[in-house]
């Protein structure tokens, strides 16, 4: 695969073709909306560039090579010589790093990624999200379950990249943590969050708004 497009100042900006008009969910749709994100390069860059783009129905677009914090969901992107061209300049796997979008309207005006090809160590911020709520003992008694991190930082291949991290607390009563080391990842991630001490959750006892009533 060629790499030119990639060496050019750490970035290369392109415009998305043919986007969809359905396309108001965050990026974890994208898989969804597309098998491959198509792309040509732009020449020009500037606000008068981008305007006459999104009027042809595009999307511009930064693909940088530098890992900036990532999230998790990977999309296959395609870069074409021209619109409507069969030739194909360079082709991957990309990371959306941010989304533009139109106040009032709500469509996307511009789109971040960074190239996450197999063997490229990235940073990704991992989401995290908790299972076992309905049969937890500890919510079933009252308590509260305290979601002290909703994120987990990581370094690892971009192959390797979950798409989230679950915590499962079906069992765990008043009283009880989970912490980092608790939860099984890939063991080639390698975790950048700092503070390993500090729980992921815990279940709380729900405080009484008047303890005089408590023994009524």
């Amino acid at each position: 695969m060629a790499n030119r497009w990639r060496s050019a100042g750490g970035s290369l900006r392109a415009v998305l073709q043919n986007p969809s008009s359905r396309q108001q969910a965050p990026f974890q749709s994208f898989s969804a909306l597309y098998h491959t994100i198509q792309a040509i390069p732009r020449e020009c860059t500037g606000n008068r560039v981008s305007v006459k783009d999104r009027a042809q129905g595009r999307i511009p677009a930064v693909v940088f090579s530098q890992e900036l914090n990532p999230s998790t969901t990977t999309v296959p992107l395609q870069i074409r010589a021209g619109s409507g061209s069969s030739d194909l300049l360079e082709s991957g796997n990309v990371l959306p790093i941010k989304i533009h979008r139109d106040e009032e309207s709500g469509k996307i005006l511009n789109l971040v990624f960074v190239w996450a090809d197999e063997g490229s160590q990235l940073k990704v911020d991992v989401p995290v999200v908790f299972k076992g709520e309905d049969v937890c003992p500890g919510l079933k008694k009252g308590g509260h379950l305290n979601k002290i991190r909703t994120i987990l930082k990581y370094l690892c291949p971009a192959e390797h990249i979950p798409p989230k991290i679950e915590v499962d607390v079906s069992k765990l009563d008043i009283g009880d943590r989970v912490f980092i080391p608790d939860v099984e990842v890939h063991p080639s991630m390698k975790l950048l969050s700092k503070n390993e001490t500090m729980p992921i959750c815990k279940i709380v006892a729900t405080k009484l708004e008047n303890p005089e009533s408590a023994g009524v």
